[in-house]
């Protein structure tokens, strides 16, 4: 039993309504947006007062296992442990073996937090007043999810309708309204009486589980057996595929909050966004004098009301109003701000053609246990690359059959080892991998290594790489 509330964040999206800065393989809540800390990052900070919170259930997939423990380590984040859905089968079945977790690790009589981890959220003090009241409302039998007061008719969120009091701050749930229309929306604002629905949660786990049990059965079965069967793996447990694949794929939602007589809403009146569109991003930026909200690489003259993000090349903006101008290091959005509720049309389109689909997929910088890569340029029979390894952290031992490498150190130290060599080179430093022979690549410094790497062969993709040996459990 723990009297600490025990944090459980939801880690596992891949949405791309932030295009083209949000990919599948790399999104929102591992990007930085506005600031140097990703929003999974933030997250992580809100639940690091050791005297309120345990250390952290995280739920992720196997894709983003290696960002997860990387940016948690960056941040100084000790976690308590990170669970692995093999497939994707919504909130509930994710909350219940999350759930499991926490009762095994803390007792029946824990309060679980659910978060999640790509939303923007002012974590001053009326946050923290509604965490504890939260809290104490779930410490009275209650499932408590947190409602937000709504500044304008949005129509990107669902709504909640309070009823009477039950004490601790908290009310009674009348019911849940589905996302309306803009005229729907405009009248539940013009009556009052309704919030938006955060999807952020205080459960009691013992009472969670109970009702699961009577009102989600078979989500309840499905996860049990594939935390009992799950498989541990480095710093991570992989729920049994078998077993969670069998759980209804429906959110907590649905699955309990919609059913049962126990739930209950905090009413929140801190800044929230779920950042799900360019303009919500602009909405809780900080604006210049002409309302413009810029990050980046970037020059704006003559123009307002807009969000200009660079990552790489310069931009520059000149006698517009309400644009979205955001450019990535391969791709760059330009639409009205009224419009950006939409890009995940636009991500579907491109998505769809064979000459675009990648730019949807995969980013130009990927992430790995070991640190990462962006890549630079690319032509036939070469490749650029910017290599980056964590301190204390190295690369399998490799090798490939149709290309060499040369590596040039831009920052900190190299230990390379070559055949049967090992050697160590600092800045301005290179060296030769012949095509063929076994190699690693470590850092064995206190700063992040920096490498430029040129690729030449006849073949250049990702899986010409055979691991003779790799400590993170890698074919």
């Amino acid at each position: 039993m723990t009297s600490k509330i025990v944090p459980v964040i939801m880690a596992g999206g891949k949405g791309t309504r932030l295009w083209p800065l949000s990919r599948s393989s790399a999104p929102k809540q591992f990007l930085e947006f506005l600031g140097e800390k990703t929003l999974f990052q933030k997250t992580l900070e809100r639940v690091s007062d050791r005297k309120l919170y345990s250390p952290a259930i995280v739920v992720t997939n196997a894709d983003f296992r290696f960002l997860v423990a990387e940016q948690a380590r960056a941040a100084g984040a000790a976690l308590a442990t990170i669970l692995l859905e093999p497939v994707p089968r919504n909130t509930a079945p994710a909350l219940a073996a999350a759930a499991i977790v926490a009762e095994a690790r803390h007792g029946d009589d824990a309060i679980m937090q659910v978060l999640a981890s790509d939303h923007e959220i002012d974590a001053g003090e009326a946050y923290f007043d509604c965490i504890l009241k939260a809290r104490d409302a779930a410490r009275d039998d209650h499932l408590v999810t947190f409602g937000i007061a709504p500044t304008e008719p949005a129509t990107g969120y669902g709504y909640i309708e309070i009823g009477e009091a039950v004490g601790n701050g908290a009310h009674a749930v009348r019911r849940f309204v589905e996302k309306p229309d803009r005229e729907n929306a405009q009248a539940m604002l013009d009556q009052g009486g309704y919030l938006w629905n955060s999807g952020m949660f205080m459960l009691p786990v013992g009472l969670f589980l109970s009702e699961l049990r009577q009102y989600a059965p078979a989500v309840l079965d499905a996860a049990r057996s594939a935390v009992e069967k799950a498989r541990h793996d480095l710093d991570f447990e992989r729920l049994d595929e078998e077993a969670f694949a069998r759980a209804p794929d429906i959110s907590v939602d649905y699955a309990i909050f919609e059913k049962t007589p126990i739930a209950a809403v905090v009413p929140s009146p801190f800044r929230w966004s779920d950042l799900g569109s360019w303009d919500a991003v602009w909405k809780t930026g900080k604006r210049d004098e002409a309302g413009n909200v810029a990050d980046g690489s970037t020059t704006l003259l003559d123009t307002r009301n807009s969000l200009v993000i660079s990552r790489d090349i310069h931009v520059a903006v000149q006698g517009l109003d309400d644009l979205a101008v955001i450019a990535s290091e391969d791709a760059v959005y330009v639409g009205r701000m009224e419009d950006s509720q939409d890009v995940g049309k636009l991500v579907k389109h491109l998505a769809a053609a064979a000459r675009t689909s990648k730019l949807t997929e995969t980013h130009p910088t990927s992430y790995r246990p070991w640190g990462g890569y962006t890549s630079v340029l690319n032509g036939e029979r070469f490749q650029v690359k910017r290599l980056f390894v964590t301190p204390g952290k190295r690369l399998s031992l490799q090798k490939h059959h149709h290309r060499s490498e040369h590596w040039v150190v831009v920052r900190g130290t190299a230990e390379v080892t070559i055949g049967d060599r090992t050697m160590s080179l600092r800045e301005n430093e290179s060296v030769y991998i012949p095509q063929g022979e076994m190699h690693r690549l470590a850092n064995p410094g206190k700063i992040l290594l920096e490498l430029i790497e040129v690729q030449t062969g006849s073949y250049l993709g990702e899986d010409d790489i055979i691991r003779i040996e790799d400590e993170f459990g890698r074919g």
